[in-house]
């Protein structure tokens, strides 16, 4: 069944709600969000709706928020969008440009609820198991504020031998499921656990008033893109980084 057209700006919003900051302020309709400098998206602006007052106003307020937080300025813009043009052409850089793009891909429930192949345990919170699998070294002191912070959330897992080898983590926002901190210890992938977390969370979802579900992956990703598009995922949008001239 062809996947129905999806609003990519309630969805740019829908993932920011998802796995939302340590800390987050609103600039009229903007977020500014601060998480200790751990990941691009809980260090950064969300230029989404209307901050309220004139464009070069708002960036001088976000800049001086983050300056105050010891940590550059930088805006998470969706390609093609209105705001990404307008920050571009206030000087707005690319903050990393040897990186690709992120995508956003969207798919049904309906498409990832199969009956896993693998038994996968769910928890409201997640153990220091959970987080061995899902970083490969230590886990950055913001991550547990980040990854336990959104009002609906569950870890899944699938051991082997009585220990974790794969994991994810999903977040309830309106009928968006939200599919993240996907990882599978290397000795154990390519064999189908990765598609296995994401249909345990999609059957968990649906209980929850899930419709459907989103996740992000790099583009040169090759692998992941291949093996979401597998499972009935499609390109919503996608974003990247730009940082003030004035870092």
């Amino acid at each position: 069944m062809p996947l129905r057209p999806v609003d990519v700006e309630q969805l740019f919003l829908t993932t920011a709600l998802g796995r939302p900051a340590a800390e987050t302020v609103h600039l009229g309709e903007w977020l500014l969000r601060a998480s200790s400098g751990w990941t691009g998206r809980g260090n950064s602006l969300l230029p989404a709706g209307n901050p309220g007052m004139p464009l070069a106003e708002a960036l001088k307020r976000a800049e001086t928020w983050y300056g105050e937080r010891g940590l550059p300025p930088q805006a998470q813009i969706r390609l093609g969008s209105p705001a990404a043009t307008d920050l571009q052409e206030l000087g707005w850089i690319d903050a990393h440009p040897e990186r690709s793009d992120v995508l956003v891909m969207h798919t049904t429930l309906d498409h990832v609820n199969a009956l896993p192949p693998y038994e996968v345990q769910l928890a409201e919170h997640p153990d220091q198991a959970w987080y061995g699998v899902a970083f490969e070294g230590p886990v950055p002191a913001p991550a547990p504020i980040v990854l336990e912070g959104a009002p609906k959330a569950v870890f899944a897992s699938i051991t082997v031998d009585g220990e974790p080898v794969a994991v994810g983590r999903g977040a309830m926002t309106g009928h968006w499921l939200g599919i993240g901190a996907l990882r599978v210890e290397p000795a154990h992938r390519g064999r189908g656990m990765v598609a296995a977390v994401v249909q345990a969370l999609a059957r968990w979802a649906g209980p929850q008033g899930g419709r459907r579900t989103y996740l992000e992956v790099l583009e040169s990703n090759l692998p992941a893109v291949t093996a979401y598009r597998r499972l009935g995922y499609m390109e919503a949008y996608r974003y990247r980084y730009l940082v003030s001239p004035s870092r």
